[in-house]
């Protein structure tokens, strides 16, 4: 019933095969999309090279958010080989370790300003460039991924809190603005997973184990569950839902 044939859409934040962004664009893939995909930079493109080359993506190319000029030259490549933009999934996130570990409190502000720019600012970013081209295919979807840690404190997330929260309150207001121009906005926000991004939260082993046990159906949810979604909010048939906050976590959001 949902297809995605002829869609064309970009994914940015592979960096291995456990990678959220690598399980959506699986989905897409299958259900029918051309993938472009980016990589970070060239000592994480040997991860993602051969990734890319199993989803046969017609484009592949750097994109590191935090260096000026990067993300537009993604854009520009887009427009030159498609002319058009039908999705994007933005799944980056990143904070110094040293105010990741700590308390929000004692967070430096050059620590609180770069984890909010890469992970929360470079998703608007994504939006202005992808706006002029998602205007030419008729319409089109933006996800961005979350985390439960946005919207109730979560022992150890520490500065992702706030960032994430920020987040999903921009992919609301983008949601608002772009909605008259037929594009869709959603924060994605599954339960916790063993990806490289996550290994960099202090005993991020034992929020697993946790969210395992608090959850209704007792487990963690998978990569290719999360990408199932996103490849349904993408397809046509989810026009009519934007603005949201949708948690894919077997229920753990839902306990007290």
């Amino acid at each position: 019933m949902f297809s995605l044939e002829g869609k064309k859409g970009l994914v940015i934040g592979i960096a291995n095969e456990d990678s959220i962004a690598y399980g959506a664009a699986k989905a897409l893939r299958e259900m029918g999309a051309d993938v472009a995909v980016t990589y970070v930079n060239e000592k994480g493109r040997r991860f993602v090279e051969p990734l890319a080359e199993k989803l046969h993506a017609p484009l592949f190319m750097p994109c590191d958010v935090r260096e000026e000029g990067e993300l537009k030259a993604v854009f520009d490549s887009i427009e030159e080989k498609w002319g058009r933009l039908d999705f994007v999934i933005h799944s980056i996130a990143f904070a110094p370790r040293d105010d990741l570990h700590g308390r929000v409190v004692d967070s430096s502000r050059e620590g609180f300003s770069q984890a909010m720019d890469i992970s929360c600012h470079s998703f608007i970013r994504v939006a202005k460039y992808a706006e002029p081209l998602m205007e030419k295919a008729g319409n089109g979807t933006l996800i961005t991924i979350s985390f439960y840690g946005s919207e109730k404190v979560v022992d150890r997330y520490n500065l992702m809190g706030p960032v994430k929260a920020a987040l999903e309150s921009s992919a609301r207001y983008l949601a608002a603005e772009l909605g008259p121009k037929g594009i869709s906005v959603h924060s994605v926000s599954p339960g916790p997973l063993l990806t490289r991004a996550a290994s960099g939260i202090d005993r991020f082993d034992e929020l697993m184990e946790e969210a395992r046990e608090k959850s209704p159906e007792k487990r963690l949810v998978t990569i290719d569950e999360i990408g199932a979604l996103c490849g349904y909010l993408c397809t046509n048939e989810a026009r009519s839902i934007t603005g949201n906050t949708t948690y894919i976590d077997a229920g753990y959001h839902v306990m007290g």
